[in-house]
């Protein structure tokens, strides 16, 4: 998978690779019938938000009778994969959530529209320091949808039947790794161990960083740690995994970005690191237990988490229809209503006059989520940019070379010396 990849195709299959090769989907291509304007809309998440976003969208489409909005909508692995299909092959939706690892590398493949140009976008009220991650090269290629930052969702009633005590906003790694033991030795848990390993995560990888004043990469879109770094970390993933404290190899590479199919999605672990938006999916596996704990922290109280865009609204830029692509998503962002239907199902809105008014109507777990963030304002410093350009497929990278180890074909040392490598690699092309 090394060499030389210049062509959007070619920056695009890793990504296809590690996903697995889709057809991409049909389509009227947005012309519509009519005399209407068709604009495909696609998505990742639950069926929460699908519902959701429906109902949204009959709003906008009463609004607008002469735009027609068709759907689609996956789990995330599977719909990065089906993306990145439709993307290589020149078939990229209209309008398309995106992930913070695709903004740079979809952005400079030709794949997203500069939505600059657009004065129907209106973006004042978005928090400026979110509104800086869509952009690269200094074109806006990305909105923010929402706010979000990384949890454990944990089972809190199990973990009172253990009798461990319950996580605070200053736990360290130390402390999580002493309650995961804790809990996976308990016969309260029934068996199951304290949480999902965080060996395979690159997301966790970078908060553990940030507590120790690292980073991912560096502001040039170099790495920002060493292999030394990586293989620390691996090394103390698999004394926990080795200890049975968290997830076997077998469990974890079942994982395919949905909240069914982690170890505590199908009740076999008591906790799991995940943004806090997906969380509610676990509300009907976990029932009222179910709680959220800040990430812990570094040994001498460096947070790492930050808030992060949970993820944006792209369009593509061979859309036939730009102006209304971006009618559509500024209705998404901005429009009270759709802000009201949507809640927080991808997560707090980044729209800071639609927060105030949406946030006293949340329901159900959107003011479990509400309540998580809210507890963090003022003390996060703003968002890294967005990844470089070859993060997206780093991220496959990165969990298929900690398989190796889970599996133990590779020493901690030896994978972690082969991602290195690899990301060097990738972030040169």
């Amino acid at each position: 998978m090394r060499g030389n990849r210049t062509k959007m195709s070619c920056a695009l299959a890793l990504v296809l690779t590690l996903g697995g090769t889709l057809t991409g989907c049909g389509g009227d291509g947005g012309g519509g019938s009519g005399g209407k304007v068709t604009l495909r809309f696609t998505w990742w998440g639950n069926p929460d938000r699908a519902a959701r976003t429906e109902q949204a969208i009959k709003v906008f489409e009463k609004r607008h009778p002469d735009i027609d909005i068709t759907t689609s909508f996956a789990g995330f692995d599977t719909y990065k994969a089906k993306l990145a299909t439709q993307a290589a092959g020149g078939d990229a939706p209209d309008v398309m959530q995106l992930d913070y690892r695709q903004i740079n590398q979809y952005a400079t493949s030709g794949i997203l529209l500069d939505l600059g140009k657009y004065p129907e976008l209106r973006t004042s009220q978005i928090d400026k320091g979110l509104l800086d991650t869509g952009v690269v090269d200094g074109k806006r290629y990305a909105l923010p949808v929402a706010r979000g930052t990384e949890t454990m969702a944990y089972d809190a009633t199990l973990w009172r039947k253990a009798g461990v005590p319950e996580p605070t906003a200053d736990w360290t790694w130390d402390d999580w790794a002493d309650a995961m033991r804790q809990l996976s030795k308990s016969e309260a848990t029934g068996g199951r161990v304290g949480g999902t390993d965080p060996g395979q995560s690159e997301d966790v990888f970078e908060i553990w960083l940030r507590g120790q004043g690292k980073s991912l990469y560096t502001e040039d879109g170099g790495l920002g740690f060493t292999a030394d770094d990586l293989t620390r970390y691996w090394e103390w993933c698999t004394g926990l995994r080795k200890e049975g404290a968290v997830s076997r190899a077998e469990q974890t590479t079942q994982m395919d970005g949905t909240v069914e199919n982690t170890p505590l999605g199908r009740l076999t672990a008591v906790s799991d690191f995940n943004w806090d938006a997906p969380v509610s999916g676990y509300s009907a596996i976990v029932g009222e237990g179910l709680k959220m704990a800040p990430l812990p922290v570094g040994d001498d109280g460096t947070p790492g988490q930050y808030f992060k865009p949970s993820m944006f609204f792209g369009a593509s830029a061979k859309t036939a229809h730009p102006k209304q692509a971006a009618q559509f998503i500024d209705f998404l962002l901005n429009d009270q209503e759709a802000g009201t239907i949507l809640g927080a199902t991808r997560g707090i809105p980044a729209n800071d006059t639609l927060r105030e008014k949406v946030l006293p109507k949340l329901e159900g777990f959107d003011q479990v989520i509400s309540a998580y963030q809210k507890q963090f304002e003022g003390k996060f410093e703003d968002p890294p940019a967005a990844p470089p350009k070859g993060d997206a497929s780093l991220q496959g990278t990165f969990a298929r070379d900690y398989d190796q180890v889970s599996y133990e074909r590779m020493s901690p040392r030896e994978a972690a010396e082969d991602y290195i490598t690899e990301a060097k690699a990738e972030l040169r092309q």
